[in-house]
């Protein structure tokens, strides 16, 4: 471990190994070296004279990299890619003289940069199903536990603790929609030149327009894609990344939202992120639970939504067919947005598996509610029996206001039940008051909604990706 100079806690505490590779050296050049081959093999296959063992060559040493001839190179000449023909030049000296031929340097950066992304957003979607999966799960499970509900965190109608987790899933259910849509979008540069007219490749293949136009095709199919951007500039739009960086922000605000509510149900002790055997929750109060992963999904995803900003900044400033403005920008704000992504769903993904439910201080907390919620069916109830329902209720809400005084500023147990009891008024025995405390009349439709969004939503996105299904994650501290 290095200890003398910073390391991006991304990297040592957050983000994954697998997203890490996906953002590593070593596969942003292997990928280099990979697009210099499909354009070689474009190019010989369009007739200009690469021989096959010049391919050859160059595919011997797709992944043994050579970086310290790179970095003595770059100190030379200050360019990055021209370091890397040069050093890949060492190895392939056959191949030397038509590594990166007719290519500017995007066409090996910008189009590894959509590769890297491509690969850095199926990661994010396997494991995106997973925590919808994990959530459907426990909406299914809860799906008829009658709860409080909020609303501005004020004691509201009650809902039911499954219900209360299809909520967090439909966020997350958008945002894969969104993610699907950018995923199925990306498109590769290509290789069109420094300024976007292919005026190097119109030269190389002496004015063939036909051949020029085949190109990009070819180039998108050996690298895995349906096809490039119909122009550009000399980079693709950034506008690319921002609609990348988008989706992330998008998946950290659900995830967001989701740890918040679980660290305020934690603060009522009605539901606890998982706590291990040895966790410690303070130096100094040995008895606290804090909520620190639900505390490190808020954390990262504001630094996710904020990151989002850069490359909309980015797209917005670039001039005319491009500035460099962009690279030392982008080099970090779409890695850290990726990274950080990476890490907030692990959380989500550790969270949602150990959930730990408690049902009594839920009910506990309901029932104490309850009486104030019932008193438009107690009135009803009071009606039937003979009443008169504007003095019920002007009579009930005097005697709401006396219970709500007496817990309030008393300190007392909601009394509600045995003040409409004792009054004669009412004509309601408290077993009777009792009977309509049965928490199942209030929560309106709330198990059958569950039961259609698990049928309706879930179940088919997770038929459609079962073969992404039953990964866990591991978070490191």
């Amino acid at each position: 471990m290095t200890t003398e100079r910073y390391i991006s806690p991304l990297s040592e505490r957050y983000a994954s190994k697998e997203m890490q590779h996906i953002f590593s050296q070593d596969m942003k050049f292997t990928t280099w070296r990979k697009l210099w081959i499909a354009l070689a093999r474009t190019e010989q296959e369009l007739g200009l004279p690469i021989t096959d063992e010049q391919i050859a060559q160059m595919e011997e040493h797709v992944s043994d990299i050579n970086y310290e001839d790179a970095r003595e190179r770059e100190k030379i000449v200050r360019h990055d890619v021209m370091s890397h023909v040069y050093a890949y030049g060492l190895q392939c000296p056959k191949a030397k003289p038509i590594i990166h031929l007719g290519a500017t340097s995007c066409y090996v950066g910008d189009n590894t940069d959509i590769i890297i992304m491509r690969e850095g957003l199926r990661l994010i979607r396997k494991k995106l199903i997973n925590v919808i999966a994990q959530l459907g799960k426990f909406a299914g499970e809860y799906k008829g536990l009658p709860t409080l509900a909020f609303t501005h965190f004020q004691p509201a109608q009650p809902t039911t603790v499954g219900k209360r987790a299809t909520l967090w899933a439909q966020d997350f259910l958008m945002d894969l929609e969104d993610l699907d849509y950018v995923l199925g979008s990306l498109k590769l540069l290509g290789s069109k030149g420094t300024t976007g007219t292919q005026a190097s490749f119109l030269e190389l293949f002496e004015g063939d327009l036909e051949k020029v136009d085949r190109i990009d095709p070819m180039i998108a199919e050996k690298m895995g894609f349906d096809g490039c951007y119909a122009v550009s500039g000399q980079t693709y739009s950034r506008k690319v990344d921002t609609r990348v960086c988008n989706i992330l922000a998008g998946i950290a605000a659900s995830a967001h939202k989701m740890s918040n509510d679980i660290r305020l149900l934690q603060h009522l002790k009605e539901i606890e992120e998982p706590f291990e055997k040895s966790q410690i929750g303070s130096s100094a109060m040995a008895y606290k639970r804090n909520p620190m992963r639900s505390e490190r999904i808020a954390s990262l995803s504001r630094y996710v939504m904020i990151d989002a900003l850069n490359p909309a900044v980015t797209s917005a400033v670039q001039w005319f067919e491009r500035t460099l403005d962009d690279s030392a920008n982008k080099r970090i704000a779409v890695a850290e947005a990726f990274l950080a992504t990476d890490g907030i769903l692990d959380l989500c993904l550790n969270v949602t598996d150990n959930l730990a439910v408690y049902p009594k201080v839920i009910e506990k907390r309901l029932r104490s509610e309850l009486p104030f919620m019932a008193t438009e069916n107690i009135m009803m109830d009071a009606v039937k029996a003979g009443g008169d329902r504007q003095e019920l209720h002007e009579k009930i809400r005097t005697l709401s206001m006396q219970a709500g005084y007496a817990v309030k500023v008393e300190g007392r147990d909601n009394d509600l039940l045995e003040r409409i009891a004792a009054d004669p008024q009412f004509n309601l025995t408290k077993e009777q008051l009792e009977a309509a405390m049965d928490t199942s009349r209030y929560i309106g439709a709330s198990e059958h909604q569950v039961e259609r969004f698990l049928t309706e939503e879930i179940g088919p996105v997770l038929e459609k990706n079962k073969e992404l299904l039953g990964i866990s994650a591991q978070i490191n501290v």
